[in-house]
């Protein structure tokens, strides 16, 4: 073990002193108040590792910006550097991104000196204005978007930097100190807007997957999808197979990554349950005298989206599914001419957190008098926030006919209110309506039991929700909900939200 610090300055801006980041041994750091303009020293000498190895490599790496030096070797340098650093521990590699993000950033001071000379500028000198702009925004620049740009050329680059930013993402996540997090968060920031060009619509390949795509293709989609967990090579030949359609987006530099992937069930109606897509299935193939392989295109009249999963977390931020379900709605209804339903069986993750904890802060916003009273006496309690919360650890009371009657109209009408009138920053509060609102679509229709599995009980109680869209109104419906905050909903949803607002008017009187 050896003991080493470096020192390198934050900047200064308009003449106030900054923190600056020092290094110890296993490279912890502590942030301290400098006014010097000290860079990071050089470790003593020692034993060689690949934490002390890519720090020596990265000082390299910059040394060579703004020289002529060949590409060939920086480009080589970077590709030991990417190496390295996939080597690490967690903690090394979050002191290496600390580091990136502090020391090879953008030197503040420098920035208000230039800012203050264009100021200066006298008259109408156009040429000199253009010149010191130039200037400036190339201050404004981070030195690690240079070190980026250059990863991002690298075979596998792009998936690299995917990868790191990641780990940048959940740096943030887990930080507490406002200090770190705003180095931290312009490292980030730098990388979006990076792959947001670099993972741009014009750049992606839309790929059907079947049977026949590669094993590794196929295994993939298997392990990425979240919302409706793949049992085993059968139910997954189902996935792929007649009368469903898998679609994935891939990137030219990521070939062989799916990056979104869209789960599609072709029906004749829009269904009520995940068994209603079996069920339709079943009611086509009995209209036809086709071979089964093949598929009944006459009865087909509905495309239904019944899982999208995005894949990677580095590129979190950037809309990629959206663009997917606008694409497989082309090509669904180019493939089946009498498809004139699109729609989604969607999941409804934490509305089960949110009712328990509506229940705990005031029963009757929940539950009408005569509903609470009936409950009470079914499960035989006085403390109806604590013996829910205990029934639904499980999925088991969906089997409980009487009970599930009993909780399906409080169910279904907060539900409604949760979807439709629960707002994070005047948008939905639940990620996967606002999800499909911001794509264009409306909140269809609100389904009792359309999963009872435990994974859809965990999360909303067995119900689950249809979106719908309407080709012709999408971008319509999308600017109204973006711009004005209007959720596009049917009737019937208005009508639940109307009565679970009722109750809560009662409460207010």
């Amino acid at each position: 073990m050896f003991l080493r610090a470096m020192y390198v300055k934050f900047g200064r801006v308009c003449g106030q002193s900054r923190l600056l980041l020092s290094r110890s041994s296993r490279f912890e750091y502590i942030l301290k108040e400098v006014h010097s303009n000290k860079r990071l020293s050089r470790p003593a000498s020692g034993e060689c590792s690949p934490a002390l190895n890519i720090f020596t490599n990265l000082d390299e790496i910059f040394k060579f910006k703004d020289t002529n030096i060949s590409n060939w070797i920086v480009e080589s340098k970077v590709r030991t550097l990417c190496c390295t650093y996939k080597t690490l521990s967690p903690k090394d590699k979050e002191n290496f991104l600390r580091t990136l993000a502090v020391q090879h950033s953008v030197d503040h001071g420098r920035i208000c000196g230039m800012a203050h000379k264009l100021l200066q500028i006298k008259g109408n000198d156009e040429r000199q204005v253009l010149s010191k702009e130039r200037i400036l925004k190339s201050a404004l620049t981070p030195q690690y978007q240079w070190l980026f740009i250059l990863m991002g050329r690298l075979e596998e680059g792009v998936k690299f930097l995917v990868d790191l930013r990641t780990d940048v993402l959940r740096l943030l996540s887990e930080s507490n100190e406002p200090e770190k997090l705003v180095t931290m968060q312009q490292l980030n920031l730098t990388l979006h807007d990076l792959l947001l060009l670099w993972f741009s619509v014009g750049f992606l390949h839309m790929e059907r997957i079947t049977w026949q795509s590669s094993c590794d293709m196929l295994q993939k989609i298997s392990d990425y999808e979240a919302i409706h967990p793949i049992k085993n090579w059968l139910d997954l030949k189902k996935r792929v197979g007649a009368y469903r359609r898998c679609f994935v987006f891939t990137h030219p530099s990521m070939p062989r990554e799916p990056l979104v992937v869209l789960h599609t069930a072709l029906c004749d109606i829009i269904p009520e349950t995940v068994k209603g897509i079996e069920e339709a299935e079943r009611r086509i193939t009995q209209k036809a005298t086709i071979p089964l392989t093949q598929e009944n295109i006459c009865e087909i009249r509905a495309a239904i989206f019944y899982s999208i999963s995005a894949t990677q977390k580095g590129l979190k931020g950037i809309e990629l599914g959206n663009y997917l379900i606008k694409e497989v709605a082309k090509e669904v209804t180019r493939e089946f001419p009498l498809i004139n339903k699109l729609a989604t069986m969607s999941p409804i993750p934490k509305f089960r957190l949110w009712f328990l904890e509506n229940i705990k802060q005031d029963p009757l916003k929940i539950f009408t008098r005569e509903e609470s009273e009936s409950l009470k006496n079914a499960l035989k309690t006085e403390d109806l926030a604590l013996s829910l919360k205990k029934l639904f650890n499980n999925s088991l009371w969906t089997n409980d006919c009487d009970l599930a009657e009993l909780l399906k109209t409080p169910l279904l009408r907060s539900c409604a209110w949760y979807l439709y009138r629960e707002k994070r920053r005047n948008y939905a509060l639940n990620n996967v309506a606002n999800f499909h609102l911001r794509n264009g679509a409306i909140m269809w229709r609100i389904n009792w039991m359309a999963d009872p599995s435990p994974r859809g009980a965990e999360h909303s109680c067995g119900i689950m929700v249809n979106y719908r869209y309407y080709l012709d109104d999408t971008e319509n419906n999308s600017r109204n909900y973006i711009e004005n905050n209007i959720v596009k909903a049917s009737d019937d949803i208005i009508t639940l939200s109307k009565a679970a607002e009722a109750l809560r008017t009662l409460i207010n009187e």
